[in-house]
């Protein structure tokens, strides 16, 4: 283990509480600073040394998540520990949950990592999913009922993020081929449904059981990444908005759930509402909260570790984010002062050195007094950056 920055033994010398996170990447960057906002100071447990937490935290444990040294020295000198990941390693979770409060709790955070037991999460607490199977071995892949289910999508029931770990399935001849090419892990075969649009839900639950909630956001996923977002959504009935808000919290109730919690739904053809998936964490699609809102996802995650009051938050302007991947840097650094000389834009690098295509090098949001105002501004910066318009 190795520490970097102030050492941990400092707590006690200068009197600021800290609170522990593990995971180093970009959502771990953004509770660091709502914290030290906060008045905290933050440990970041995280292996890579030059991750984008480890650089923001005031003490950063190069170590394994599952190293027993860091669990005490986090255990020693934190308040409370939470999670930037939904595949932390719940074993570290459990362990650090007997000397200091944990949020979110790592029996919730087992059931973000498997897909089958989130399906059967949804349906115990009466929120509608997709049909779906799961295939765990070469006869269940090779099982003629699953017809009923095509064309679908094959999925990693474990460790699939950002549209890895998925495969369409049109024909049931191809599905063994395609359970084979995902390595013969456990997948969930999830039918293909006629899709109108995406929309997700954050939510916030206090240990007594308090939740507040953030707007309904409208998401657009391009290669199963989120490209944009959108708030207030703008084809989302207050009805439906209603619907996906209180399904949302249901689904935190059942959990027994404590933190910031995102649910991401389908609104299909009909109007119907099914839910997709969850992570126990903030999400990428609330990120717009930082600029548009009075308290940000990333504040609710502070004050549900902290035991801090819970207030509702308020937008106060409307706002359009765009995903900044890796792509955007292959004819070297995008032209930022091109975009920041437009009005209502707020630039967020995530301090990664290497862009990738696919991978996530920051965000961008637009804010104004209207969605029409930001939508028309948030055109004008993609164009300009080169991305596609929406």
């Amino acid at each position: 283990m190795k520490p970097q920055g102030t050492g941990p033994g400092d707590q006690a010398a200068t009197g600021h509480p800290m609170l522990g996170v593990l995971g180093g990447g970009q959502l771990g960057r953004m509770f660091v600073h709502a914290a030290q906002v906060h008045g905290y100071r933050v440990t970041v447990l995280e292996p890579d040394p030059a991750s984008p937490a480890g650089a923001a935290a005031d003490v950063h444990l190069q170590a394994p998540y599952v190293d027993p040294a860091a669990w005490d020295t986090l255990a020693r000198t934190c308040d409370g520990v939470t999670t930037e990941f939904e595949n932390v390693p719940a074993q570290a979770l459990r362990e650090l949950a007997d000397r200091l409060p944990v949020a979110p709790g790592a029996d919730a955070v087992e059931v973000c990592q498997d897909r089958a037991r989130e399906k059967r999460c949804f349906a115990e607490a009466g929120i509608p999913c997709a049909p779906h199977a799961v295939i765990r071995t070469a006869d269940d892949a090779a099982r003629p009922e699953h017809a009923a289910l095509l064309p679908g999508i094959l999925k990693t029931a474990s460790m699939g993020y950002d549209g890895k770990g998925q495969r369409v399935v049109e024909q049931i001849g191809a599905l063994p081929a395609a359970w084979a090419a995902l390595g013969g892990v456990p997948c969930v075969l999830e039918q293909r449904l006629p899709l109108r649009l995406e929309i997700s839900v954050v939510v916030a639950r206090s240990r007594d059981g308090q939740t507040v909630h953030l707007p309904v956001q409208q998401n657009l996923h391009r290669a199963g990444i989120l490209a944009v977002t959108q708030v207030p959504a703008p084809d989302v009935d207050p009805v439906l908005a209603q619907r996906a808000v209180d399904q949302a919290g249901r689904l935190a109730d059942a959990l027994g759930y404590v933190g910031v919690l995102c649910v991401e739904f389908f609104v299909l053809d009909d109007g119907s509402l099914v839910a997709n998936e969850m992570a126990p964490r903030p999400h990428n699609s609330a990120h717009w909260s930082v600029d548009g809102s009075d308290v940000s996802q990333f504040d609710l995650q502070v004050r549900t570790l902290a035991g801090l009051p819970l207030v509702v938050p308020r937008q106060h302007s409307a706002a359009v984010m765009l995903n900044l991947l890796g792509d955007l840097w292959a004819a070297g650094t995008p032209d930022w002062a091109a975009v920041l000389a437009l009005p209502g834009v707020h630039l967020h690098l995530y301090g990664k050195s290497e862009p990738r295509p696919g991978r996530k090098m920051g965000h961008l949001t637009v804010t104004a007094p209207d969605l029409a105002a930001a939508r028309a501004v948030a055109l004008q910066v993609a164009g300009r950056l080169g991305l596609p318009p929406f």
